[in-house]
Order: structure tokens, then C-alpha cells, then sequence
């Protein structure tokens, strides 16, 4: 991706841009003073150890005091958070989300439903237009490739390629980190499961991510359990499926007990974009949109790369020398996300559509 350089406001342009939901650092201050006003933030579905979403939260409350974040429901998915949105549009309590972390194919449909808000934060010349509403109405933040997490302890020899997930040695053993049904995660794996079949990216891949996961499931290696770092430890789920960020994380929350090895996979190997949002019905829109600056700074960039996500705005980081060394020594080897094939919003969108509306007659597992 090519990204330009991060656009520095005159104080006249950032007057002129303040009504049009443009910040700049001259009136971030401002911005700040109306959100400690409103002194809340309602966020949704942001697990402390995704993309180290705890380590996140807690820098923008030590950055901003005086803003209570008010965390809703951390284990949701995308479909949850859309959700969450349109049953509380009259709703100006504590349930009602101001902003959303959703799967890339959400954000179109959210907007489209009316649900969400345009607001551009103050470095939005440095992320992708492919990667955002030209709008400003969602805006991609970070992104990672799916791959297998595994419990060593357990699995002696890890699977290599999405193919031996089916082998017999793994009977009750492979298992989603969502339901498919409304998780963006789980989703995009049936999507990617397909993909490693030959499938093209779109309702073919999804498809023939639903015949593979039927296949997994009567062969009795599914396990219809949402996979988390607790049950890769348990051993109820002793190989998940899930976004190689995530994995990293939950490897290094384990300490090594038990051992687990994260694994890109041969084929099949899908990149994926979260995007923000502010709900249309924000009850705490400054606070809102205080928060997506937070994100997309460079200090908010950075907290995702020690979860092990790749920023949105990772390019303009690096060409700036951005990146403390370290960080970038901790990633994983690049070779396995040579292969990584980023899908388009339409071909999300028409694999969403076959995965959701087919899951229930063509696999028949409740994941749950």
C-alpha cells in the first residue's frame, strides 16, 4: 500500500475543517474539554488480549483523564455490534455503544442501514483509500492473517495446510474463535478454509468453506465451541482458528503452560480488516470521536503493533522511522504472509452472505 504523508493543518484550514468532523492538533484541546464534559465513552466487543486492546484503553484513559470508558460485552462479534447499535437508537444509557470495531464488510452495510456517522480523524490523508469510506464514515485501523493456534501439549505433530485439519489424529480437536453466523473472525475463516480448496474469493469461497467445515464436522474433528486462550489451555479446543494477532497474544498471555505454536497455513491465507465506526445514535459523540484520534495517532498505531497487528497506518510509520525497533524485531517472520490475499468488500460480502445464510443447513453445528 502507498500511503501519502500525514497532513499538517494551518489554523485556518483547521477552522474550516471542524465542521466537516476534520480534528487537528490545534483543536484536539477543545475537543478534549467536550468529551471530559460528556465524561463517558461506551465501546463494544474489545477483548482486553485482541490486538492488546486492554494496553489501548488504558492509554487513552491515562491520556485523557476524566473520561470513564464504559466497556460493553467483550467477547461480541461484528453482527452483535450492529446489533447493539439499532436496539438502542433511543437509548441514551449505558448500553447504547458510541463506537464500533467490526469486520471490513460491516462497515458498507452499516452505513448504508444509517447506523453510523461520518467523522475524519486529523491523520486521515495516511490511511489507505482502499481501506476506508471515501465519506468518512468507517475506516480501517489494523489487520491480520488468519492461522491456527495450537496446543503442543496436546497436538504432536501441528497441521501444516487447512487439508489436515481432516485428518484423524485430529478428532475433536479444530475449533473457531466466533459463530459464523454473526462473527466477522469466523466468517472469514470459513472464507478461508474454502479458498485453501481452490475456490475464488467471493460466494464460491464461501461455499466451499461451508462444504469443508461439513466435512470437518461429520468427520468429528469440529468442535461447535467458540476457541479462546482458556480453552486452547483446557484442551477443550486444542487447535483454533482465529486471527494470527489474537493467537500471538494468547501464546504469550499462556506463559508456556501450555506450549502453543501459531501457524500460517500453506494455503488459504486471508488478510483481514477491522474498520471504526461512531454509532449515528452516539450518546457521547465528542468523547466518540476523541477516541478514533486516539486510534489513529501515532501513539494509538503503535499500541496495536504490540499486539501484534499490523496498523492501518504501518507505512507512513515505517517511512517516518516511526517504529521503535523492537517492535518491528517482534513480529513474525514475514515469509508466511507472502501468500496473503486481502479479499475486496464485494467479495466479502458475497462469502458473508453464503456462510451466514448456509451454515445452519450445510455444516448444522451450534457454535456456541
Amino acid at each position: 500500500m502507498n500511503l501519502k504523508h500525514h497532513l499538517v493543518l494551518s489554523a485556518s484550514a483547521a477552522a474550516l475543517f471542524a465542521s466537516a468532523g476534520i480534528a487537528s492538533a490545534g483543536n484536539l484541546d477543545s475537543l478534549y474539554a467536550a468529551a471530559k464534559t460528556e465524561g463517558q465513552l461506551t465501546v463494544i466487543a474489545l477483548p482486553h488480549d485482541w490486538c492488546a486492546y486492554g494496553d489501548v484503553i488504558a492509554g487513552f484513559k491515562a491520556k485523557y483523564p476524566g473520561i470513564t470508558v464504559n466497556e460493553l460485552n467483550p467477547d461480541a462479534g461484528s453482527g452483535d455490534e450492529v446489533q447493539a447499535i439499532k436496539a438502542n437508537k433511543d437509548n441514551k444509557g449505558p448500553q447504547a455503544p458510541d463506537v464500533i470495531d467490526v469486520g471490513l464488510s460491516f462497515g458498507p452495510s452499516a452505513k448504508a442501514d444509517g447506523l453510523i456517522q461520518a467523522y475524519k480523524v486529523s491523520t486521515w490523508d495516511t490511511i489507505p483509500a482502499s481501506a476506508k469510506d471515501a465519506d468518512g464514515f468507517w475506516y480501517g485501523d489494523y489487520y491480520g492473517v488468519m492461522a491456527f493456534g495450537v496446543n503442543k501439549d496436546l497436538v504432536k505433530n501441528a497441521p501444516a495446510d487447512w487439508a489436515d485439519l481432516a485428518k484423524p489424529e485430529y478428532a475433536n480437536a479444530v475449533a473457531l474463535a466466533g459463530d459464523p453466523r454473526s462473527a466477522n473472525q469466523a466468517i472469514l475463516s470459513v472464507m478461508a478454509a474454502g479458498m485453501s480448496t481452490g475456490a475464488k474469493a467471493g460466494k464460491d469461497s464461501g461455499d466451499a468453506g461451508l462444504k469443508y467445515f461439513a466435512a470437518l464436522n461429520k468427520a468429528g474433528n469440529f468442535v461447535p465451541v467458540v476457541g479462546k486462550s482458556g480453552t486452547i489451555a483446557q484442551g477443550a479446543t486444542p487447535i483454533v482458528v482465529a486471527w494470527d494477532y489474537n493467537l500471538l497474544a494468547w501464546k504469550n498471555s499462556l506463559k508456556g503452560n501450555p506450549p502453543m505454536d501459531v501457524i500460517v497455513p500453506k494455503t488459504g491465507v486471508v488478510a483481514g480488516v477491522y474498520v471504526q465506526a461512531i454509532s449515528a445514535y452516539a450518546p457521547h459523540i465528542n468523547a466518540a470521536k476523541l477516541w478514533m484520534e486516539y486510534l489513529y495517532s501515532d501513539e494509538g498505531q503503535l499500541g496495536w503493533l504490540k499486539g501484534y497487528c499490523h496498523p492501518i497506518r504501518f507505512n507512513d510509520l515505517a517511512a517516518r522511522k516511526a517504529i521503535p525497533q523492537a517492535l518491528m524485531d517482534a513480529l513474525p517472520p514475514a515469509e508466511g504472509y507472502a501468500k496473503a490475499v486481502f479479499p475486496t468488500l464485494d467479495e466479502q460480502a458475497a462469502s458473508k452472505t453464503a456462510v451466514v445464510g448456509g451454515w445452519d443447513t450445510v455444516v448444522g453445528a451450534n457454535v456456541k
